[in-house]
């Protein structure tokens, strides 16, 4: 995988790639898909010899062939949206990259030197793709062109630390350039070439949409099930909502109560450096107060840093350490250019979905495993797992008496609120479903789902027109959030109810010693040690 992806292996931290980039011609997917195919050949024969080999069998055979069926439907060639295309994994993996040493740092200059290279493969796959289809949605071009006019400048502010090494400043000035030119040729290519050729829908349409949403999700669901769950999911949360609102003195008044937790003071930050340090606080005081109570974290996993992202997307994610710990886990927040207040009553609970108990004790802890394989510890993601246990872990902090002010419990439904109004907004547009009658009825469209999503989150309009762009070009993968954490949540109750013995830190104990797999042998393996 790592010789086939350079990107992907720094993701992961493991050396000797960070010098490339990854190609997405249509031949080089072709070749990563026909690594799929014989690796499952492979497992397919293999023998378990311990229960480690047997997970790893089990969820590598269930993701692998998922994925496989998205590359057999063209679904992996000529990819263009804006999170999760060849332009932003080019773009964002100099985030990763170290430049204390002379030869990191010459490996910076001969990775931007391979963005022509790498680009150009990019766009033989979406000429590929306009050719043989699936269709481009129209509005997934003309975004990623904007972002492709502002990728160099992103880049350019990792690279800064190089400028003063004289050994490689005319090389830098030369790549960088060249890099330039070869983003404004991209951004060129989707405006006149590709967009003029793609589909004003935004919707994939079912029988795509059921390829996309097993693939993310880790497990098969019936996306009208799904659906009317999530709707029930939004109502139980708004009505917890209008408790807070009447304990906070506006009735059940719930925009009242949101714009009263705005305007104070308390919960307001106006400097980006400053709320950077404010999330670092918190995330060091979750550590510190869970280790050893509800979790055993581990002395080897690193402290999370909390790092402002060189993009403006608005989005917060997390980066997982490298194999060899030199890299820590990272909370990254790509601040958009007209937020200038922070307000830490929404974020509180992000804090403990990106850190601990979220995703870095996660991720983290299956990389400090010494009884898991490579794959396993580094490579085995599915989003309604890790996700699904991200949210679950926000609920849990709840739970234990994390989130008792008023304001951040508040924050903490609102991140579920949202995560259950895209379980609707997703599936509604993508299969195209018929949207409620107080937004006019028919059928779900952007329109529709921007109206209903500004009347269902509080969320900065900047940040949240970036979410609902995500959705609309990453079919399945918003509602795996929501769906996964059903899962964990159901799990855990049967778990539990089957060893009364167990307490909730032998549960996630248990639960986290798996490390990445499939939702489906989560379940496997939970009710089966139940």
């Amino acid at each position: 995988m790592a010789a086939a992806d350079p990107i992907l292996a720094t993701e992961f931290g493991l050396p000797g790639h960070d010098h490339a980039l990854t190609d997405f011609s249509p031949d080089a997917v072709t070749a990563r898909a026909d690594q799929v195919r014989a690796t499952l050949a492979a497992l397919s024969a293999t023998s378990p010899t311990d229960d480690v080999d047997r997970v790893t069998i089990a969820t590598m055979t269930a993701s692998l062939r998922r994925e496989l069926a998205l590359a057999d439907a063209g679904e992996s060639t000529g990819v263009c949206n804006v999170i999760t295309s060849p332009l932003q994994a080019i773009r964002d993996v100099f985030d990763l990259m170290p430049t204390a040493t002379e030869a990191a740092r010459a490996d910076v200059v001969a990775r931007l030197a391979a963005i022509p290279d790498s680009l150009a493969g990019a766009i033989a796959g979406l000429d590929h793709r306009l050719a043989t289809g699936p269709p481009f949605a129209r509005r997934q071009v003309l975004l990623a062109a904007e972002q492709a006019d502002t990728a160099p400048a992103a880049i350019t502010a990792t690279t800064g630390a190089i400028d003063a090494d004289p050994a490689l400043a005319t090389d830098l000035q030369r790549a960088t350039q060249r890099a330039g030119a070869a983003f404004a040729a991209y951004a060129d290519h989707l405006r006149t070439r590709i967009a003029p050729g793609a589909s004003d829908a935004d919707a994939v349409g079912r029988d795509r949409y059921l390829l996309h949403l097993p693939h993310y999700l880790g497990a098969d669901v019936d996306p009208d099930e799904a659906y009317a769950w999530g709707l029930t999911q939004l109502a139980q949360i708004t009505a917890e909502q209008r408790e807070i609102a009447a304990a906070l003195g506006h009735g059940g008044d719930v925009a009242a109560a949101l714009a009263h937790l705005d305007a104070d003071p308390r919960y307001q930050i106006h400097d980006k450096t400053a709320f950077v340090d404010w999330m670092q606080q918190a995330s060091d005081d979750a550590v510190a107060g869970l280790a050893g109570t509800h979790f055993d974290i581990p002395t080897r996993l690193t402290r999370l840093e909390c790092r402002l992202a060189p993009s403006s997307t608005g989005i917060i994610y997390y980066t997982q350490p490298s194999a060899d710990l030199t890299r820590p886990g990272r909370m990254w927040w790509a601040v958009p250019p007209a937020q200038t207040v922070f307000h830490t009553w929404q974020e509180k609970t992000t804090v403990y979905h990106e850190g601990v108990p979220g995703h870095h004790l996660q991720l983290g802890s299956a990389i400090v495993d010494d009884d898991l394989n490579a794959w396993r510890k580094l490579a085995s993601f599915t989003s309604g797992h890790g996700e699904g246990w991200a949210l679950y872990a926000e609920r849990l902090m709840a739970e234990l008496g994390w989130l008792d002010d008023l304001g951040d419990r508040m924050g903490m439904l609102d991140s579920q609120r949202l995560r259950a109004a895209r379980i609707v907004v997703d599936i509604g547009v993508h299969c195209g479903l018929r949207a409620p009658e107080h937004l006019g009825g028919g059928v779900w469209d952007a329109d529709k789902a921007w109206t209903f999503l500004t009347s269902s989150v509080a969320m900065d309009r900047a940040v949240l027109r970036f979410e609902l762009d995500r959705y609309l070009g990453w079919p399945g993968q918003a509602p795996s959030y929501a769906l996964g954490q059903r899962v964990w949540q159901q799990t855990r109750q049967a778990a539990l109810a089957a060893h009364p013995e167990w307490t909730l830190k032998d549960f996630h104990t248990r639960a986290l010693a798996l490390g990445g797999v499939s939702l489906d042998v989560l379940v496997g393996e939970m009710t089966d040690a139940a």
